[in-house]
This record gives C-alpha cells, sequence and structure tokens, in this order.
C-alpha cells in the first residue's frame, strides 16, 4: 500500500518518531485503513495502530445519519446493504475507538442527550468526549496514547443485549461459554465464516448456513479457556486476531460469578437484528 510504503520512507530517512498521527478526509472510511497498520510485518517493530478517533458535529450529526445527502450514502462492500441507508458518518463512528463530540455549547441539552444516545447505539465500545471549541481536556488518552488494540478492558462496562436506536448499524453483546483449548479452533472457524463470508453458521459444521446477512466493521471479545489462559479477540472488518489478554475481567460482586465462568463477544455492524449468534456459536462449538 502506499501509504504504508510513505510512512516506511519517512522513518528510513528521518529516523523514529513519538507520535503519528493520519488525519483522513471527512469522507475517508476508516475499516479501509485500519488493517493497514495493524497487520503490516514491516511496521511491526516500530509503529503500531494506537486507536481511530471520528470527530462528531453535535449541532449536524442528526442530520446526518437520518437524512445524508447523496455523497454521504454508500454501499457495503461485500454485499448489498439492505435496510436503511448506510452514510459516511455510521461507518466512521462505527470503527472508532474514541468519539469527539464537538460544538456540544451550540445544542440543548436534550438534543445533546439524543446525540449521546445515537453514537452509544451504533458503536457501545467506543468513549464518548464532549467538547466545545475544539478543547478536550488533556491529550494522552483521550487522542493519543489510546492502546486501543492491546486490552478489551472496555468489555466490562458493555451490557449484554442489541441496541435498537439506530436502524442501521448496532452493537451487539453477548456471552461465549468456557472453552476446552480444542474448541478454539472452532471459534476461528466461526469468526472466519462470520466475518469474511457474513455467513452465520448453523449448530455443526456440516449444518445448512445461515444466509448472507450481515457486516461486522468491529470485533472485540475476552474468551476464557478452561486450561486457565483468557484470550482477546480484536477485529476490523475481515481482519481478525486472537492473543493473550493482558487486562482480566474485573471481578466486581454484581459480575463475579457470570465474568468467571464466562467470556465476552461485542460485534458492531450493518443486519445483526435478529441473526441468532449466540445460539449460533454454542451449536458450532458443540457440533
Amino acid at each position: 500500500d502506499t501509504g504504508v510504503a510513505a510512512i516506511e520512507s519517512l522513518i528510513s530517512r528521518r529516523g523514529s518518531f513519538d507520535y503519528i498521527m493520519l488525519e483522513t478526509s471527512g469522507l475517508a472510511d476508516p475499516g479501509n485503513l485500519a488493517p493497514l497498520f495493524w497487520v503490516d510485518d514491516g511496521l511491526g517493530s516500530s509503529i503500531y495502530l494506537d486507536g481511530i478517533v471520528t470527530l462528531v458535529d453535535a449541532k449536524n450529526i442528526l442530520l446526518s445519519l437520518d437524512e445524508p445527502a447523496a455523497t454521504e450514502t454508500v454501499e457495503e462492500t461485500r454485499h448489498e446493504h439492505m435496510g436503511p441507508h448506510l452514510t459516511t458518518a455510521h461507518l466512521q463512528i462505527s470503527h472508532a475507538d474514541v468519539v469527539i463530540v464537538n460544538k456540544c455549547d451550540a445544542v440543548s441539552e436534550e438534543q445533546l442527550q439524543r446525540v449521546r444516545e445515537r453514537v452509544k447505539a451504533i458503536n457501545g465500545l467506543a468513549k464518548m468526549h464532549m467538547t466545545s471549541y475544539g478543547q478536550i481536556p488533556r491529550l494522552e488518552g483521550v487522542l493519543l496514547d489510546l492502546h486501543a488494540y492491546d486490552g478489551v478492558e472496555e468489555l466490562d462496562t458493555v451490557a449484554k443485549g442489541h441496541s435498537h436506536l439506530d436502524p442501521s448499524i448496532s452493537t451487539l453483546t453477548f456471552q461465549v461459554p468456557l472453552l476446552s483449548a480444542q474448541q478454539l479452533n472452532k471459534l476461528e472457524e466461526w469468526l472466519r465464516s462470520v466475518l469474511w463470508e457474513s455467513v452465520l453458521p448453523s449448530a455443526g459444521a456440516n449444518s445448512p448456513k445461515a444466509q448472507q446477512a450481515c457486516t461486522i466493521h468491529r470485533t472485540k471479545g475476552r474468551i476464557l479457556v478452561s486450561d486457565g489462559r483468557s484470550l482477546m479477540i480484536q477485529g476490523v472488518r475481515e481482519t481478525f486476531e486472537m492473543m493473550v489478554d493482558q487486562t482480566p475481567p474485573s471481578r466486581s460482586e454484581e459480575d463475579n460469578v457470570a465474568s468467571a465462568a464466562k467470556g465476552k463477544m461485542v460485534l458492531i455492524g450493518t443486519g445483526l437484528a435478529g441473526l441468532p449468534f449466540e445460539k449460533s456459536l454454542a451449536g458450532f462449538l458443540r457440533g
């Protein structure tokens, strides 16, 4: 990719950098860019993807989501998107690790609450910061040093279920049973079907598969294994990785029993409503 090659060339000529911030155009799809920097082996020793930040205009975002201009409407690349229109704003929010909602001073508290709820419905994982005049409380942890792909601690704050507030893109959260080491290959096979083919498998490997009905933009998960390991899943579009989780789940009194016995997966994408992801995975693991 020319963007990756340009950064490699820059580093070779200028030496190391503390931070590289890549600003894209207002119509860019971050889902096409993130995997390039995430998995490129040539950059692995000196550069890693820290996170994706999306800037939202509190005054105009609801209009952009509901009544977009022709140039703001997009189509899914792998198959035809069925249902309400999908906008660039949907894509940029759904891929974000941090959402900065600016111009909060220009709207009422009631409208600001609607913006909060709508953004959270699209992306239940992203951290949200409300600002006016572009003033953020600090750089570290807000725009820089996000380490969004190093852990999955935010899963502890995402409730199980599915948000129906936005008809185009939504966040779905479900539990993953405690897995044996032998079932990890089955889990990866299930993920390849869902993320690569947009196909939700039925109960067993030899059972009929559901028709293509969804596209996953972002995947995060914590998988607990019976041998004591805790693994995390990170995914952007078709690209996903399973690795050792360095951020074990919280153990508050309320979630101690459930979190100790089960993992959790969060999917952000289109066409999720009504599809039995948790039942599909559980059945596939047994098959």
